[in-house]
Order: C-alpha cells, then structure tokens, then sequence
C-alpha cells in the first residue's frame, strides 16, 4: 500500500503528508481512512492465507492462474466434509479379466464415504463417467451443485463430461498439472481397499469374465461397502447410518 511509504524507519510519518500524498498519487482523505482502518482484519485475509499455502505446496504452483487456483480452493485438498452430497471425488480403476479388461468408475461421498454412483464398461471413454455421474444423480437428485473432484485424465477432461456436468451445475474441480497422486489419494485408497477385500487371496480375475466380475462389484459396493461394512473414517459407522444420522440431526434442528 501507497501510504506504508510515509513512514520512516522508526515507524513515525515524515514530513507534509499533503505533499507525499500528491507525489505517490495518494490523497489526504484516502491517508486517514487508511489510519482508522488499518488494525481491522483485513476481509480477505483467510482467503490469501489459503491461497498462499496453496502457491507453498509445490514450486510450480506459483504459475496458477485464476481457474487453477479457484479449482484447488475449492476442494482444499481436504477430502472430508460435513454435509452430504456436497463435496465428491470421482476415479476409475482398471481389473484384468479373462475376457478382457473391466473400467470401473465411481463417486463417493466426501461426508459419509458412501458410494453415490457406480459404472462399468470395457472401454475408457469418456460415456463411462457420464454414465457414473448420470447413476448418481438418478439416485440422488439433491447432488446438482455439488463439487466433484476428478483427475485430469482424457475422460473427466472431454466435452462430454463437462457438458454433463454443465447441464446439472456441478463444480468441477480437478488435480493440479502433473497429476500429483496425493490430490486423488481418497480415490486410491477406497480402490485398493475393494481389491484387497473382495478380490486379492480370494479370486483369480484373469480367470474370471467381465460379467462375474461385474456381479461381483455392484454387490460389494452397493450393498456391502454402503450398507454393512464398518468405516474407520465414520468412526466405525457404516457410510448409510451416518447418512441416516445427518438427516435425524436436521430434522431435530428444524
């Protein structure tokens, strides 16, 4: 600011302040308001706190523009929340099978963790997470706002999705350039979990085909990691109670 200028070393104000407020293109009015205001906490301040540790991430993250740096304060990278259907992340994981290769792409819930959408294909196009969001949507109209948060692989960056997620308001959020892992670190982690759960020591998937693969998977998801199994995260509750606790909670506060 102009008028830190008027100060000397000692933090004293120098000289005529009408004479320095005309050389540094200043005015009176505009000192004084800047003295009677500034001890106030400054209205911005939590925002440029965010966004400089965001910039103190990564040695590049000082190249971010005005899309990536409102992409990544939108998400935070802190993959939790207290409300439902509000914040989501989205991925998709590969498994072999003896029949060829199964995609499977899928929404979860930052809140409860729950599983909001669910689809699979043979192929990676992009119609795989539009049919996932599509899924999610059907099964849950109240996610239209929400932010999902993807990486920026071919499918989440096409045409198709983002007109898909145009058409129900969704805020797109994405990792930053390079794909750090971390920024996809939930997604990861629940895809690992199903493959060491349901798939590892137990089948063999090259043996398997796509269909049995399939069966499986919806099962897993749909009706056991929503509605049975216990979460660590939830603190031991299953993804459906918390949901169902949540909404207890605002019908008591209404």
């Amino acid at each position: 600011m102009i008028f830190l200028a008027l100060k000397t070393e000692d933090g004293r104000f120098k000289g005529k302040i009408a004479f320095y407020c005309r050389m540094l293109g200043g005015s009176r009015q505009g000192f004084y308001k800047y003295l009677a205001n500034k001890e106030r906490p400054w209205k911005y301040q939590d925002l440029a706190e965010a966004m400089k540790e965001i910039v103190s991430e990564d040695e590049c993250n000082d190249t971010y523009g005005r899309v990536r740096m409102y992409q990544a304060l939108l998400l935070k990278r802190e993959f939790h929340w207290d409300a439902q259907l509000e914040k989501c992340v989205t991925d998709i994981t590969e498994i072999k099978a003896f029949d060829g290769k199964l995609y499977v792409s899928a929404i979860f819930d930052c809140f409860d963790l729950g599983v909001l959408g669910l689809a699979m294909e043979t192929d990676m196009k992009a119609e795989l997470c539009v049919h996932t969001l599509e899924n999610a949507l059907t099964a849950y109209p109240a996610l239209e706002g929400a932010i999902i948060h993807s990486d920026r692989g071919t499918q989440h960056t096409s045409e198709a999705y983002r007109k898909s997620i145009r058409e129900h308001h969704i805020r797109q959020s994405m990792n930053s350039t390079g794909g750090r892992c971390h920024d996809n670190a939930r997604c990861e982690s629940m895809w690992a979990r199903m493959k060491t759960e349901l798939l590892y020591d137990r089948y063999n998937t090259e043996q398997m085909t796509v269909e049995e693969l399939k069966v499986l998977i919806w099962r897993y998801f749909l009706s056991y990691w929503n509605n049975r199994r216990i979460c660590s995260a939830n603190g031991g509750l299953l993804p459906m109670i918390k949901r169902k606790q949540y909404y207890e909670a605002l019908e008591l506060a209404a």
